[in-house]
């Protein structure tokens, strides 16, 4: 059951002291949507009777590319492979940090043969990188919190698998629980902002992850319904700038009172999907 956004600490806008913040280079690996389609439902945003332009979701994408190099940062591309419409959805595909790489193992097969590809672009670029055991679907739910990862579970990753990703990464790793279909990674509940900063959506969560969150980040924000229902935590953060849906306006003014910088995008057609900014965006962490 949903909570009202008037029961929601922090739904409301509210002033805060300005920080100053400070925009960090960062390095992404994206894949264009050429092959974009819904063709199968995995996610209770997918529909198959509603028609998806897939001219119109390689413009947005493209959109989103030129707004990460305009803010200086590398985007690095993984080519497309026909029969994967997902794989655009590259945050799915691995976590990488220091060096040391984790492959996703996909819930679904529908997507299982997006794994080798990640895994080829680890190993040409370094990286050690290893596959769990049991399923993990990447930075969908790992999120590196300056040194610590959230990791969520409860609909595509496995939480025996967090113990394997923190093994491997040698990160240490809290485990949080999503309960709400509609927001089936942990990157569509909950935005990484800086290294000590975060924002989320308190009905996705389990009460003890809710209570895990509220503990260690008591000053983090907590959005309204209406910005999680567009998707509006599914942001890419350099530190200033935060590249978001654009439909997502109460968290924009949110994130201004906080010191930050709002970067509104349109992947409504990415959206049809069960993704936006975050779901398209694999970072690669030194």
């Amino acid at each position: 059951m949903d909570i009202a956004d008037s029961a929601i600490p922090g739904a409301q806008t509210r002033p805060h002291t300005t920080v100053d913040r400070t925009a960090r280079h960062r390095r992404f690996v994206m894949i264009r949507p050429t092959h974009f389609a819904v063709d199968y439902v995995i996610n209770p945003w997918m529909d198959l009777s509603t028609p998806v332009d897939t001219a119109r979701a390689v413009a947005q994408w493209e959109a989103l590319r030129q707004a990460y190099i305009d803010l200086g940062h590398t985007v690095d591309e993984v080519d497309p492979a026909p029969g994967l419409p997902d794989m655009v959805y590259a945050a799915n595909g691995a976590m990488a940090v220091g060096g040391r790489a984790v492959v996703a193992r996909f819930a679904h097969a529908e997507r299982a043969g997006e794994a080798p590809a990640h895994a080829a672009w680890m190993l040409d670029h370094g990286f050690v990188s290893v596959q769990t055991r049991h399923t993990n679907e990447g930075q969908g739910d790992l999120l590196l919190v300056g040194a610590t990862i959230l990791a969520g579970y409860g609909f595509r990753t496995d939480r025996r698998a967090h113990h394997e990703v923190a093994d491997h990464l040698q990160v240490p790793l809290v485990s949080l629980e999503l309960v709400d279909p509609r927001f089936y990674h942990l990157d569509t509940a909950l935005a990484v902002l800086d290294d000590e900063s975060i924002a989320y959506y308190p009905p996705a969560f389990a009460d003890h992850s809710l209570a895990t969150l509220r503990r260690l980040y008591p000053h983090a924000i907590e959005v309204a319904s209406a910005d999680a229902y567009a998707l509006g935590l599914n942001v890419v953060s350099d530190g200033l700038n935060v590249v978001m849906p654009a439909a997502a306006t109460g968290f924009a003014d949110q994130l201004r009172q906080h010191g930050f910088r709002p970067v509104g995008v349109d992947l409504s057609e990415l959206l049809k999907g069960g993704g936006s900014v975050k779901c398209c965006t694999l970072e690669v962490h030194s």
